[in-house]
């Protein structure tokens, strides 16, 4: 081999092993990327399904909070449904009375309600014509007792003491000016009850108006005794 075959060799053999090294360099590189790009892809994917995982349990919480919400705003509803329902039963048991416990009843609110005695008392005008003047009667013997000087207890264990206790009654309520309800010739569109009134002044018994009060006032109460704990 001459000299020039020398180097051509030489040359040759310098360029195979230094694209042999490019080539052993080139794959090295290659690999490393594709292992960051692995090791890229690994972290995302891990990161994405803890973020799924996340997400899940958010919603799984916002869905639980929803459902007590709703549950509590149903319980809500149906306790006051049966205030409603047990306020409504009271008033229609009062409606319902016969004619005697009804008069009976609204005397009794008429007396207590009245602050002079000389009120007129307005009806609805199916209660003015049924027990209207009974309702006037006994509620002013209500107010005459209220206010009579107490007799001797061996008097009005008496036959003759109870007339004498209501004659005393009726005598001190015509001296004292109290005793004198009257019945309004005007009647109201009301369910039941009745209205004081002297003057300008009203005093409103009406029954819706007083278990609408009632219930105000009641309505923890009732909801104990209902919904006991």
């Amino acid at each position: 081999m001459n000299g020039i075959d020398k180097i051509t060799s030489r040359i040759e053999t310098d360029a195979r092993a230094e694209a042999e090294a490019i080539l052993r360099e080139g794959e090295a590189s290659a690999a490393r990327i594709r292992k960051e790009y692995e090791d890229q892809a690994a972290a995302q994917s891990s990161a994405a399904e803890a973020a799924g995982r996340q997400a899940a349990e958010d919603q799984y919480e916002r869905l639980v909070s929803a459902a007590r919400m709703d549950g509590k705003k149903l319980l809500l509803e149906t306790k006051q449904q049966c205030l409603d329902e047990a306020f409504a039963a009271a008033r229609q048991r009062l409606l319902d009375l016969d004619d005697e416990a009804y008069a009976d009843l609204l005397s009794r609110v008429a007396a207590k309600a009245a602050k002079t005695g000389r009120e007129e008392i307005i009806l609805n005008d199916r209660d003015r014509r049924r027990v209207g003047d009974k309702v006037v009667a006994k509620a002013n013997a209500l107010l005459a007792q209220a206010n009579a000087p107490e007799l001797p207890r061996e008097l009005k264990s008496s036959k003759a003491g109870s007339l004498l206790n209501k004659v005393v009654a009726a005598g001190s309520a015509i001296l004292q000016g109290t005793a004198l309800l009257t019945l309004s010739q005007e009647t109201r569109e009301m369910d039941g009850g009745l209205i004081l009134r002297e003057g300008n002044v009203e005093i409103n018994c009406a029954f819706e108006t007083q278990l609408r009060l009632l219930r105000g006032s009641m309505a923890a109460e009732v909801a104990g005794i209902l919904f006991p704990q």
